[in-house]
C-alpha cells in the first residue's frame, strides 16, 4: 500500500533539505506551489509541511511562510575501544580536545535494581545498586544525559562507593574500579534511537519528542559486570564516532 500523498511530498522536501538543495534558512515552497506541483489540494500540501515542522526540519513564521530550520553545529562524540587516558573523566578529556569546557552535575542514591538493570548486571531484581544521574555540560550547555548503576554489594564501604565524592571523585569507571581490584576487560554498547521523553527534552533544551540516540553500556571484568549506564544524546548536537583499532 503506497504511503499517503502528504508523506510522499514530505519525503521529497526532507531529501532536498538533507542533500542541501534546500539549505538552512531557505524558504520552503508555499502550499499553493506544492499543490500545483503535485496535483493535490492545499490541505494535503499543508499536512506535508506540518509533518516537517513536527520533525524539526522546518519552522513556520507567521505571515511569512515556512523555512528550513537552522540547526546547531553538530559535534563529534568519540567512543574509543581502547584508551590510555587516566586521571579524570573521558567526557572531560574529549571536550578538552575540542577546546570546550566539559563539566557535569550529578546526584547519587541507593535504590533497588529494576529487572532490566539486574539482568545487565547479573543480579536479582530488587538487589541494591548505587544509582547516579548525570547531566553533562559543554561550556555550560546540557549536551548529554546518563544514568549509571553499580552493584552496592561491590562498592559499599569502599573509597569509590559514591562516584562523585571522596578521593576518586570524577574519575572514569575503569580507573575507579581498579581501586578496589576490579580490572575491567571489556565493555559492551548497544546503540539505538527513539523520541526524547518529556523530562529528557526539558533537561537538554530540545523540542519534546525530538530524536535522541541511546547507548546502553555495560562494563565487565573477567568475572562479572560491574557497571551499566543508559546514555542519552540529542542527535541535533552530536554524532557518534567510534574509533576501532585494526591489527
Amino acid at each position: 500500500m503506497p504511503p499517503p500523498t502528504y508523506q510522499r511530498i514530505a519525503d521529497d522536501l526532507r531529501r532536498a533539505i538533507v542533500d542541501g538543495d534546500l539549505p538552512p534558512g531557505a524558504k520552503v515552497p508555499s502550499r499553493h506551489e506544492l499543490a500545483r506541483r503535485y496535483g493535490v489540494s492545499d490541505r494535503v500540501a499543508v499536512e506535508a509541511v506540518r509533518l516537517l515542522v513536527a520533525e524539526g526540519f522546518v519552522e513556520a513564521r507567521s505571515g511569512s511562510g515556512s523555512y528550513v530550520r537552522q540547526r546547531p553545529e553538530r559535534r563529534r562524540l568519540t567512543r574509543s575501544w581502547y584508551t590510555t587516558r587516566s586521571g579524570g573523566s573521558p567526557f572531560r578529556a574529549d571536550m578538552a580536545d575540542a577546546g570546550i569546557a566539559g563539566t557535569w552535575e550529578s546526584s547519587t542514591e541507593r535504590v533497588p535494581m529494576t529487572p532490566a538493570i539486574a539482568a545487565r548486571l547479573g543480579a536479582e531484581p530488587g538487589e541494591a545498586a548505587m544509582r547516579t544521574a548525570y547531566t553533562y555540560l559543554a561550556d555550560g550547555t546540557p549536551v548529554m544525559l546518563s544514568v549509571s548503576w553499580e552493584p552496592a554489594n561491590l562498592t559499599t564501604g569502599t573509597a569509590i562507593m559514591l562516584p562523585e565524592e571522596g578521593p576518586h571523585a570524577g574519575k572514569g569507571v575503569v580507573e575507579r574500579m581498579a581501586v578496589i581490584g576490579q580490572q575491567i576487560t571489556h565493555a559492551e554498547e548497544t546503540v539505538a534511537a527513539r523520541p526524547a521523553l518529556a523530562s529528557e527534552a526539558e533537561r537538554l533544551g530540545i523540542r519534546p519528542g525530538g530524536t535522541v540516540l541511546t547507548i546502553a553500556r555495560v562494563y565487565h571484568t573477567g568475572q562479572r559486570p560491574v557497571e551499566t549506564a543508559d546514555i542519552v544524546i540529542p542527535v541535533e548536537r552530536y554524532s557518534l564516532v567510534y574509533e576501532i583499532p585494526v591489527w
